[in-house]
């Protein structure tokens, strides 16, 4: 069976969210473990068993519908066809027993949804996605105003260990001053960044109240999940939000 965990955040009744870890999978080194990426290197069949693995263990009736990652502020709507794979960095749905999901190693995964439980999304945000409105774009999906809706904050790589130069810090500080308090100096003479702290700050002044989540530090759990600042060659763990269906809809 496939490893993971339940988010702890109060989703509305038939929301469910879910996140991967390393553990278990048929993965050999280095991507040893659960690794649901095909795009790293391991074996495209060991990929597909532990996404079949996956699969069956949120009993799911429809396939996850993975997307083409490449750090984009783009939100997919699903679902899409198996020919059409878009090039997203996010994912919004409004349809019954589709799974929204993103992968990462490091990067931000941020889970959203609404009080009356009829849409939901996932996103993928590292430092260029956040920078460039990662956030902003998965809130606009919805219909809700951005006070209705509820978020919650996946592992990431934590701020003690994501050290990043000035081109970093002044992305963030050049559209908004106040970013200057998610970045502590280094002992390199560069900055540790906090993208979680950034996360909620955006989300918050997007009107965003209800933010849950947070606090795993990505590169330094080894046991729990990949970390592609810790090992360059290395899997992905996906984090998944998606609405049950109801009884006879399957």
């Amino acid at each position: 069976m496939s490893s993971g965990f339940e988010p702890d955040w109060p989703t509305p009744g038939g929301v469910r969210s879910w996140v991967t870890t390393r553990t278990d999978g048929v993965s050999q080194s280095p991507y040893q473990g659960l690794n649901l990426a095909t795009h790293v290197g391991d074996r495209e069949g060991d990929v597909m068993v532990n996404r079949e693995a996956l699969q069956q263990q949120l009993a799911l009736s429809s396939p996850i519908q993975w997307l083409n990652q490449l750090h984009s502020t783009i939100v997919a709507r699903l679902p899409f066809t198996a020919a059409s794979i878009p090039v997203a960095d996010g994912a919004w749905s409004d349809q019954a027993g589709v799974a929204c999901a993103v992968l990462s190693a490091d990067c931000l995964p941020i889970l959203l949804t609404e009080p009356g439980g009829k849409a939901v999304a996932a996103l993928h945000a590292g430092w260029r996605g956040l920078s460039a409105g990662m956030i902003q774009q998965g809130v606009a999906n919805f219909h809700q105003p951005a006070d209705q809706l509820i978020a919650w904050l996946g592992p990431a790589i934590g701020q003690s260990s994501y050290e990043v130069g000035d081109e970093v810090r002044s992305c963030f500080i050049d559209q908004n001053p106040e970013a200057e308090h998610h970045f502590i100096p280094s002992e390199g003479g560069n900055w540790l960044a906090s993208m979680e702290g950034l996360a909620r700050q955006q989300l918050q002044q997007l009107g965003v109240k209800a933010i849950y989540g947070g606090g795993w530090d990505t590169y330094s759990d080894q046991e729990q999940f990949f970390s592609y600042r810790r090992r360059a060659v290395t899997g992905r763990f996906a984090t998944l939000i998606w609405i049950e269906e109801q009884e006879g809809e399957a």
